[in-house]
Parts: C-alpha cells; sequence; structure tokens
C-alpha cells in the first residue's frame, strides 16, 4: 500500500529513531514529517522537519492533517522531570492525547503509539497507572484504528546514559525465558518494525500487542 505522507512525534528517542530510519528506508511511504521540541539535525529528502511547541493543539492539528499514519513515541523519566510528576504527566498525558485528538480531527487512518507492559489506569504505581489512563483516554477517543504498544524492558542503544537500565539489559535477557512473555524485555528495533508493518494495515479498533504479538509482527 502506497503511504503519502506519515508523522513521527518522539523521532530523536530509542524506538522514534529506529522508526524513522525504517520509514525514510521504505519506498512505500513518501513524506515523513518528524515533529520535536528542538533542532533535529538529520537530514533526508523525505523528512519535513517541524519544531514546535507540543502544547500547542493547534500546531499538532495542522502537522498531522495530510498523513495517513501517525506515530507517537515520546516520553519522560523521573530523572529528566526531577521527580515533578505533574510536569511528567504533561510530557507523557497531555501531549499524547493532544495527539490522538488530532488524529481524530483530521480522519488520520491509524494511530500508532507506545506504552508499556503492566499498563493498568488502576495501578498503585504512578507510572503505570498514568499509561494505563493514558491508554484509556485514547480508546474512549474511538479512533478508526489504533495500534498500541506495550513493550516491557527495551534493548537498545539510547543516546542518553541510564546506568540502571544498562545493567538490566545486560542482566534479563538472562531470566527472560522464565518470565511470564508480556514482561520479557524486546529488541526496541522490533518494536519498531512490528509499529510500521503494523500501521500500513491499519486494523479497525483499538489493538493492544505485547511481546509475542509484536514479535509475530515485525518479521
Amino acid at each position: 500500500m502506497k503511504l503519502k505522507e506519515v508523522t513521527i512525534f518522539g523521532a530523536t528517542g530509542l524506538i522514534g529513531s529506529l522508526l524513522l530510519e525504517i520509514l525514510i528506508n521504505d519506498a512505500g511511504f513518501d513524506k515523513v514529517n518528524v515533529v520535536t521540541r528542538s533542532n533535529f539535525s538529520f537530514i533526508h529528502k523525505k523528512i519535513d522537519k517541524h519544531i514546535i511547541d507540543f502544547s500547542n493543539p493547534q500546531a499538532i492539528s495542522k502537522i498531522v492533517k495530510n498523513s495517513q499514519i501517525v506515530f507517537a513515541a515520546i516520553g519522560t523519566t523521573q530523572s529528566k522531570v526531577k521527580g515533578d510528576k505533574e510536569a511528567y504527566h504533561k510530557i507523557d498525558y497531555d501531549i499524547l492525547i493532544n495527539i490522538a485528538k488530532a488524529c481524530k480531527a483530521n480522519k488520520v487512518k491509524n494511530f500508532s503509539f507506545v506504552s508499556s507492559s503492566g499498563a493498568n489506569e488502576n495501578s498503585d504505581g504512578f507510572y503505570l497507572k498514568l499509561k494505563g489512563k493514558i491508554e484509556a483516554a485514547v480508546l474512549g477517543l474511538n479512533l478508526p484504528s489504533t495500534s498500541v504498544f506495550r513493550p516491557s524492558l527495551l534493548i537498545g542503544k539510547r543516546k542518553e546514559k541510564r546506568f540502571g537500565e544498562r545493567i538490566a539489559q545486560l542482566v534479563m535477557p538472562i531470566f527472560s525465558p522464565l518470565m511470564p512473555s508480556k514482561y520479557r524485555p524486546i529488541s526496541a528495533a522490533l518494536v519498531a518494525k512490528a509499529m510500521v508493518n503494523i500501521s500500513k494495515s491499519a486494523p479497525n479498533g483499538f489493538n493492544i500487542y505485547h511481546f509475542e504479538e509484536i514479535m509475530k509482527k515485525s518479521n
């Protein structure tokens, strides 16, 4: 299926950068809108860069207007927001919901975003509760095609150093066969491949993908 235009939010992150690499090398995509909050140095003939204020719904809507697919791989960490849960909420929840609303307003064929294994709006933990609230809010928008990806620990090289996560990346794969499949660590590259493959078919409704589904769809 030939897709004229797609948009990525979070192209500078681990999964987002891998998504971008796949899309620019896929002849099925003509134009890739890359939306960031700061300067983005990567240059390619398919890329159209947009530096915006992510709290501006109108700016988001304008960019996704002609996109058939929108990918969101955005998020922050407690260290980046210095433990400020309100700031964390604004980045993880508010921005993603604004993107989802823009997809609905502009009749985007498929909205794909990264959540987390264990996401549950009734969780006692802040992170998993927030991810669950995001999923519930997007579900409530009743988009024609939503793909939610729930990876556990992501294996891959990040630009920023996360010492604890790096140790986990080395240790957890050893115990991976003993874990429930949905909590097994997974390569970020495989998540990105699955996101692109699934988005092309734009399955109807609200669909959630865990480890096993992601592995199958990454081929």
